[in-house]
């Protein structure tokens, strides 16, 4: 899933509007919505400054994709999505969320049509990019204007749709835990947001305490193979992606933070001459265990076989790791414990050594 190089939406500050150009994960302190008595009004606005104010919570949500349904189901809000676009993978949710999920309608499998979308009867649309021009066959996305006609207030997931044009580099979760709060505000929901973000910080903390005074020298290399992008060009992970902040969560060095943006097309002797130490087979999640470990072996076998990588020492001595995508690259809970899985793995002494 490809999001688009414009901005999202940045939460208002007491005292100032923060842009999406300070980054939607980089560290900068966005602070909370401003919001009356009650919880309400919430404003937000987007990075162009353009403000939404939410007088009470939305009663029919409609979400562009499965990482917002995701958020809503977290917070307990899912009874109040009336549609969505990108339904999650069979077997990608939870149990509980997945049962969850299934009762909401799929508008689209891919982008919801725009007539589709602005007749649907939503009061809130979530969307986890910033515009839904190039995902092809869908028509234009709404105008602000066509928005207003309908009815339909418009809010991104800014720790997705802002990365690509954030001035700063993903390095930590913050951009993830601020969308979860924001949405929390929106839909009333505060204390479940602050619940979900608690259990964020806490396991991301014994990774920290574990990891997170090594130097970068010391810091094995990364290299996040997503095999469904297609093997004749790899795509990489560039320094602005949310999975650019788990690598380097998990005391580990993204091989293409040097890359901007957040996906970047690069070629297979880029990647043999990083010559990194670990590799993630990211596949997405094909709806159950047994296929999944069959795609992870399919993508293990090309690294095996292609002339270029073979000869790799993580090739050659499997230093692989079987993380699916959806963990690492789409911006929710599940990114900690993509983290945790990743730590664990590369650096099991010193979690021993912290018992």
């Amino acid at each position: 899933m490809r999001p688009w190089k414009l901005c999202g939406v940045a939460v208002v500050v007491a005292l100032a509007a923060t842009a999406c150009g300070d980054g939607a994960g980089g560290g900068a302190d966005q602070g909370a919505p401003e919001r009356g008595g009650a919880g309400f009004p919430v404003r937000v606005t987007d990075c162009q400054g353009a403000a939404t104010t939410f007088a009470t919570a939305p009663r029919k949500i409609v979400t562009s994709n499965a990482a917002a349904l995701e958020m809503l189901l977290r917070l307990g809000a899912g009874d109040r999505v009336i549609g969505t676009g990108f339904p999650p993978g069979k077997g990608t949710l939870p149990a509980d969320l997945e049962a969850k999920a299934r009762k909401v309608p799929v508008l689209s499998k891919s982008v919801i049509p725009k007539e589709k979308l602005l007749g649907s009867g939503a009061d809130l649309y979530i969307d986890s990019f910033a515009a839904m021009k190039t995902m092809g066959g869908a028509g234009d996305a709404p105008t602000a204007e066509e928005f207003g006609a309908a009815g339909i207030k418009h809010l991104q997931l800014a720790s997705t749709a802002c990365a690509p044009m954030a001035k700063k580099p993903q390095r930590d979760l913050s951009g993830v835990e601020r969308d979860i709060k924001r949405l929390g505000a929106v839909t009333g929901t505060s204390e479940r947001a602050d619940a979900l973000v608690a259990g964020m910080r806490a396991k991301l903390g014994t990774v920290h305490k574990a990891v997170g005074g090594l130097a970068p020298a010391k810091r094995p290399t990364y290299f996040f193979f997503d095999y469904d992008a297609g093997t004749k060009q790899p795509v990489a992970v560039c320094r602005k992606q949310v999975a650019n902040a788990v690598i380097g969560q998990a005391g580990a060095r993204n091989v293409f933070e040097d890359c901007d943006g957040d996906f970047k097309p690069v070629s297979w002797e880029d990647v043999v001459a990083k010559n990194p130490d670990w590799i993630q087979l990211a596949v997405r999640n094909r709806g159950g265990a047994k296929a999944n470990a069959k795609a992870f072996d399919e993508a293990a076998a090309f690294l095996k076989g292609f002339p270029a990588t073979k000869g790799l020492a993580a090739v050659r001595n499997e230093k692989f790791l079987r993380i699916g995508s959806e963990r690492t690259t789409i911006a929710g809970v599940g990114n900690a414990d993509a983290v945790e899985e990743i730590a664990h793995t590369l650096h099991p002494a010193r979690f021993k050594a912290a018992r």
